[in-house]
């Protein structure tokens, strides 16, 4: 099993945008047309994407559903779906739409059962956000800090069949100050849950790191707005991790 790279299409009202900090005021627009950004990531060898919708992690509820089924009907490999996803028919609606996992953060945190129920209804299709401010889980488009620890956290659902935990440090989320892999690795190595990597990529490098860590339990890294600036290439980060 090789490390899985996903390409990030962050939605804001339509638009596929990068947040820095996770701040909806800091929010720098790439483009308009969701679906052609997931079509040019495919052909650059994308088997993955992470969506998330921004206004949706705010609202609640589902803000950019139209975006997020146009990029399902057109990408043709796997979408993992993230914001706002906090009630049974969001998670319903999205897997009847062709999503391959969703995400779940704020209702992780504030409804545990819940996540235990969907895990058991859509094996291997639910992922828990385990979002951290200085190791403290962050909520509710992370907006909130909990007193509740990373660690902590993801011991909860250790037991419920969750497909993976989505490890964001929140400060360095679009900032490209570099991916906090130690401490990816050390989540990852605490608990029996494959973690995905996210927040601050910056380059190649750490793709290649992360790499080496797939047998300590570390899945895939999301990576944005290295992407977008043109730091980072797609097709050689995909293949970098692909050879280690």
């Amino acid at each position: 099993m090789s490390l899985i790279v996903f390409p990030a299409i962050d939605l804001k009202a339509g638009q596929v945008v990068r947040l820095a900090e996770g701040d909806m005021d800091r929010a720098t627009v790439y483009g308009d047309d969701p679906a052609a950004q997931a079509m040019l990531f495919a052909g650059q060898g994308a088997g993955y994407l992470h969506v998330v919708d921004l206004d949706g992690a705010f609202a609640g509820q589902s803000v950019n559903g139209d975006a997020v089924q146009s990029i399902v009907e057109r990408f043709p490999g796997h979408v993992q779906l993230g914001g706002g996803i906090r009630s049974r028919a969001n998670v319903e609606r999205w897997f009847d739409l062709g999503v391959s996992r969703v995400v779940i953060g704020t209702a992780a945190l504030e409804d545990p059962q819940f996540v235990r129920d969907m895990a058991a209804e859509f094996p291997g299709g639910i992922v828990v956000a385990v979002d951290a401010r200085d190791g403290l889980v962050a909520t509710r488009g992370w907006a909130d800090v909990s007193d509740v620890e990373v660690v902590d956290m993801a011991r909860r659902f250790e037991d419920a069949g969750v497909a993976a935990l989505l490890f964001t440090d929140v400060g360095r989320d679009g900032m490209l100050k570099g991916c906090n892999v130690e401490a990816t690795v050390d989540l990852a190595r605490a608990v029996d849950i494959p973690v995905i990597a996210s927040g601050g990529v910056k380059g190649i490098a750490e793709i290649h790191v992360l790499a080496l860590h797939v047998r300590d339990g570390v899945e895939g890294v999301i990576t944005g707005r290295a992407l977008y600036d043109g730091r980072l290439d797609l097709a050689a980060a995909i293949s970098v991790a692909a050879a280690a």
